[in-house]
């Protein structure tokens, strides 16, 4: 199992250049070697000893993982700091984990109470997890994201809260998160075209009406029309990121 951790981290850092920096350098890495022996201990019923070991991983890591959770092979917390995975939790293998990632619960429930995930799924930045969901194979989870329902396998999840935006996800590139669907922008876009085709029409009724009123409106609103699309135009384009 140690050696499929480090295979996995070689294989998707680029950054990764020997076994020694790995071992030392690598928060992910160490508190998936802390937990593995608090949880251990955990499925032993040795009382207190599994949280001090959980508790002295977060000091030194970052990232808090109960010592319940069930974590697979060849798991990979990147970076990890503010990574918190709850007592029920399960991490399928080769799955991928980002800094910021929450896999909690969302109240008091008892039981299980918190999300199972899948194998090879890709969790980004700083995206939620939460409740007693179940998230498929190879999902991936865009930055930022609230993920409250359970997620289809071959699917790509994004959005507040998590909305499914891509089916067959098995051919995708799982670091290329400057590829996921911006699906808000996307309706905003739609209802952008929709409104220029009912300004459109309009215009066509002011030209047709020979009222002398509707043609001074329409000259006193040409310039904060035209703002209003400038302002639109560049918040679709991403002006400012």
């Amino acid at each position: 199992m140690l050696l499929a951790d480090l295979r996995t981290i070689y294989e998707r850092d680029p950054a990764a250049r020997n076994w020694l920096e790995v071992l030392f350098c690598y928060p992910g890495f160490q508190a998936i070697l802390f937990h593995r022996v608090a949880h251990w201990l955990y499925q032993t019923g040795i009382p207190f000893i599994p949280r001090l070991i959980s508790h002295i991983s977060r000091f030194f890591t970052g990232i808090e993982i109960h010592p319940g959770a069930k974590i697979g092979t060849g798991v990979f917390i990147d970076h990890g700091m503010g990574v918190v995975i709850g007592e029920t939790a399960v991490v399928g293998d080769y799955s991928l984990i980002y800094q910021g990632v929450t896999l909690g619960g969302t109240g008091k429930e008892t039981g299980k109470r918190h999300p199972t995930v899948g194998n090879h799924v890709v969790v980004g930045a700083g995206a939620k997890v939460l409740g007693n969901i179940n998230i498929g194979d190879h999902v991936r989870i865009g930055a930022g994201s609230v993920v409250l329902r359970d997620v289809p396998s071959h699917t790509t999840v994004v959005g507040v809260p998590g909305r499914v935006t891509r089916q067959d996800y098995e051919n995708a590139d799982v670091l290329a998160h400057n590829k996921l669907r911006d699906v808000e922008a996307e309706v905003i876009r739609v209802l952008f075209e929709r409104v220029k085709v009912l300004e459109k029409q309009i215009q066509q009724l002011e030209m047709q009406s020979s009222l002398h009123a509707l043609q001074v409106s329409n000259s006193q609103t040409n310039n904060g029309k035209c703002n209003s699309d400038l302002v639109i135009s560049e918040f679709l384009d991403g002006a400012g990121i």
